[in-house]
């Protein structure tokens, strides 16, 4: 609850925090959203607090070091991946000026999207626009983003807002 009151669905434009959604949301492929937010601070112990350029930088002692920590989730496809998206989230930086402007091209006006929700039904899984957002990514290498995955990114980082009308949201 204090996670869905506090955090999800409020607009984030700071490249560090998509960044540690980038790599919970990795970690969490196959998983329940609860399983890896118990494990957030391990993630934020284990991947120098989000820090791109360190993710970037691991070795394969660092990978044998999280392959170790029972903070997080010890996959090594994971693992592997969150380091891979690390390199290649410093590319988009590079070519775009930051991560979230990247992400907001793909939006449209550049604006996130509110969604009327009444019901849990009414939420989808993927959109035209978490598509084209994966595609693009897989397209440069990402691992571990596919539209699912990248759907429920925009929605913990407010690109689409899918609070029901009734909620307490503000």
């Amino acid at each position: 609850m204090k996670y869905h009151d506090e955090e999800w669905g409020r607009e984030v434009h700071d490249d560090k925090i998509l960044f540690e959604f980038l790599i919970l949301e990795g970690a969490q492929a196959g998983l329940s959203w609860i399983t890896i937010l118990r494990r957030r601070e391990g993630y934020r112990a284990a991947f120098a607090d989000f820090d791109v350029h360190k993710v970037a930088n691991f070795d394969e002692q660092d990978v044998d070091r999280l392959m170790n920590d029972p903070g997080i989730i010890r996959n090594k496809l994971k693992v592997l991946a969150a380091i891979n998206n690390a390199k290649l989230f410093i590319g988009i930086q590079k070519e775009f000026g930051s991560f979230d402007q990247y992400l907001y091209s793909f939006m449209p006006a550049g604006k996130p999207v509110k969604n009327h929700v009444t019901g849990m039904g009414d939420i989808p899984a993927r959109t035209d626009i978490s598509d084209a957002i994966s595609k693009d990514m897989k397209k440069r290498g990402f691992k571990f983003f596919g539209t699912t995955i990248c759907y429920a990114h925009m929605q913990a980082t407010g690109m689409v807002n899918d609070h029901a009308a009734n909620c307490s949201f503000k």
